[in-house]
């Protein structure tokens, strides 16, 4: 009974961890994207914006919850939980240290592009209970392309599996400890999988855009053509939650990078966890 709450517990924090870094996700984005466009982006909620995400998640749980008239609800209700659930499953097996991981699996990776085929069925849906054109075009729209860019972000991911022999991502990090490479005794190049699996992490990443429709493969979306993908009749907290689940999942897809690729936590003097989110931010960062 004890280990089951426990369980639960470190559930909740995980999910407190994700949703938390969700938030600083979409602060971060628009102030990236105002600078890059030379604007200030959010800056009157808050000391230069920054409590902009919380008075939007406060106007999305107060604004009204919309359903068209046509539209099959049983099927319109449950396809925005069909997306969010399994994203916030994926923070239950990634470690941000060698001992802060809710729960070690040893076919962790397995787990995680078992998760991530649940998506496409959700998305297709919320377009096809929608009642509408627009939406129905943009599910069709998200679920080819998530379908069709795992393969090859699965395909990616098989050298770090056969350079380890493992699915754990717990045992995959511990792999890459020491130095690749020496001058004298002095560590110059990391035993980081980059080095050896170069290709593999570009493959990756750009998988990873593709199937988080980040631009430039945001055609799902296409505001231009069909307003807003299979989520353009949702509002209030159906919005929401795809919003999230879209924003949860570039952030872990990130980590997984960092896990196999970059050393996960692995560098001196700071904390592990520290160590950890530095290098996913970046990422993020790029990605952004």
């Amino acid at each position: 009974m004890i280990e089951i709450l426990l369980i639960l517990l470190k559930g909740v924090v995980a999910l407190a961890v994700g949703l938390f870094n969700v938030i600083v996700f979409l602060y971060v984005e628009r102030k990236v994207l105002a600078d890059m466009q030379v604007r200030m982006g959010p800056m009157r909620v808050g000391s230069h914006g920054i409590l902009q995400p919380l008075a939007d998640a406060l106007k999305l749980l107060l604004k009204e919850d919309i359903v068209p008239t046509k539209v099959d609800w049983l099927l319109f209700v449950v396809a925005p939980f069909i997306v969010f659930v399994p994203s916030f499953m994926l923070y239950m097996v990634i470690p941000i240290s060698p001992t802060w991981v809710v729960n070690d699996l040893d076919i962790s990776l397995f787990y995680i592009f078992g998760i991530l085929t649940v998506l496409p069925v959700g998305i297709l849906i919320a377009g096809w209970s929608s009642y509408s054109k627009y939406s129905l075009i943009g599910g069709i729209r998200a679920a080819a392309q998530q379908i069709s860019y795992e393969i090859p972000l699965l395909i990616s991911v098989l050298g770090v599996v056969m350079l380890t022999g493992s699915l754990s991502l717990v045992k995959i990090v511990g792999l890459q400890g020491g130095a690749l490479l020496k001058i004298g005794s002095i560590p110059i190049l990391p035993n980081w999988f980059i080095f050896l699996q170069p290709l593999a992490f570009i493959f990756y990443f750009v998988t990873m855009l593709a199937d988080q429709e980040r631009t430039p493969f945001d055609i799902p979306e296409a505001e231009s053509e069909i307003v807003q993908g299979y989520f353009t009749e949702y509002s209030s907290m159906k919005f929401a939650l795809f919003f999230l689940a879209e924003y949860s999942n570039v952030i872990v897809l990130s980590a997984i990078a960092v896990l196999l690729f970059f050393g996960g936590w692995r560098r001196p003097l700071l904390p592990p966890v520290v160590w950890f989110f530095i290098k996913t931010w970046i990422l993020v960062y790029i990605m952004i």
